[in-house]
């Protein structure tokens, strides 16, 4: 990484606009932020956008790569590698690696425990400089499961655990009210024969009378003890929100309906939608449309979800239906890095990381031309 950088002739997505000019970077960091013509020795970025690198809250991506078809379990070093370079290709400079904590043994359709191993692989590869970009944990906490707690006592402070999602996929409620959909994802992608279905379908609904609430209050315990930022997923209800503010949650994944949104605009909770459901136009599970709610100006942050390539895409969407770049870059940017108590990345800003990507649109689409984590080129 040299001591100063300098690119120039670009359009910088600042926070409230975006203009033309340039920015010098020295030691990682943003230094001088200029208007007007291309300095001398600068890089002439030809008219390009030039934004704040992409930060990630939610993404099923390494859980990808970590089984890339069912029953297929892909060494973890490879997977994680795999991972973030994948990441950074997409123009990500910031991930919360979301690994799921409880799981289910006693069933046709069991969930092995990995997260504490996972996350240990993942701490010691960015200890040890192997990773392009900044990785953080997301907890991804499985209330209707048969391990949670045992799991989440793995982890303490030391592991700077950013983020503990509640997720209930108990069948008849949240993302999966339509059961027929549940039917297709368990059936359909996990080979869980028709004639068994319903015997599952039991067993979650016992499990979860009998331990939900009990799992639920422990996964809002354990994101105090980490000092974590706390995440719902799936509200659907009014109730199921206000249960939401009454645990102290900041942020909202994948609200599935106009009222859950509403509500969380009204406890002051961020809104977060996939950008695959933006790119495409609509929910694969039937639920909202992000569209609809950015239209109603109750959508704040986007995830990538399952398709990492779908962020900057989404982004792009977004700010070219508003008329206002700046604005549709916050939701990839500034809003999800503040959302998770980063406060040094996220804004082209004096004084923050020079984590940056360059792209120019062509044909309505991103084509991403670089992209800098302190300064450093990765992809």
């Amino acid at each position: 990484m040299k001591d100063e950088i300098v690119l120039g002739n670009a359009q910088l997505v600042l926070p409230d606009e975006v203009v033309q000019g340039h920015l010098v970077i020295r030691d990682g960091r943003v230094a001088e932020i200029g208007t007007g013509a291309l300095p001398r020795g600068a890089l002439d970025c030809e008219g390009d956008y030039l934004s704040p690198g992409l930060v990630e809250l939610h993404t099923d991506n390494l859980e990808r790569h970590i089984t890339p078809r069912p029953k297929v379990h892909w060494p973890h070093h490879a997977a994680i590698v795999a991972h973030d370079a994948e990441l950074a290709s997409c123009g990500i400079t910031t991930v919360f690696d979301a690994i799921r904590v409880g799981s289910i043994t006693s069933s046709e359709r069991d969930y092995r425990r990995y997260a504490r191993p996972m996350a240990d692989e993942i701490l010691a590869m960015r200890e040890a400089g192997a990773l392009k970009i900044s990785h953080h944990l997301h907890l991804r906490a499985e209330t209707c499961s048969e391990t949670l707690i045992e799991e989440l006592e793995e982890f303490g402070a030391d592991d700077r655990v950013g983020i503990v999602s509640l997720m209930d996929h108990t069948p008849g409620q949240r993302q999966f009210r339509d059961i027929s959909k549940f039917e297709d994802y368990v059936c359909g992608k996990h080979g869980m024969s028709r004639e068994g279905f319903e015997t599952y379908v039991q067993f979650l609904y016992d499990l979860n009378d009998r331990l939900g609430a009990r799992h639920e209050a422990a996964a809002v315990a354990a994101a105090k003890r980490y000092g974590a930022v706390l995440a719902s997923h799936d509200d659907s209800t009014t109730e199921q929100v206000e249960t939401s503010a009454r645990h102290g949650i900041r942020v909202a994944e994948f609200p599935t309906t106009v009222e859950a949104a509403q509500a969380c605009r009204a406890a002051g909770i961020a809104v977060i939608m996939g950008a695959p459901n933006l790119v495409r136009g609509g929910s694969h599970s039937g639920n909202v449309s992000a569209g609809d709610l950015a239209e109603l100006g109750l959508l704040d942050i986007i995830s990538s979800d399952y398709v990492p390539s779908a962020l900057l895409l989404a982004a792009v969407q977004l700010g070219q239906r508003y008329g206002d770049m700046a604005r549709g870059m916050a939701t990839v940017t500034r809003t999800p890095a503040r959302a998770a108590g980063l406060l040094d990345r996220g804004e082209v800003a004096l004084g923050q990381r020079a984590d940056l990507i360059r792209f120019a649109i062509r044909g309505a689409v991103p084509v991403l031309r670089g992209v800098l984590v302190q300064g450093a080129r990765v992809a």
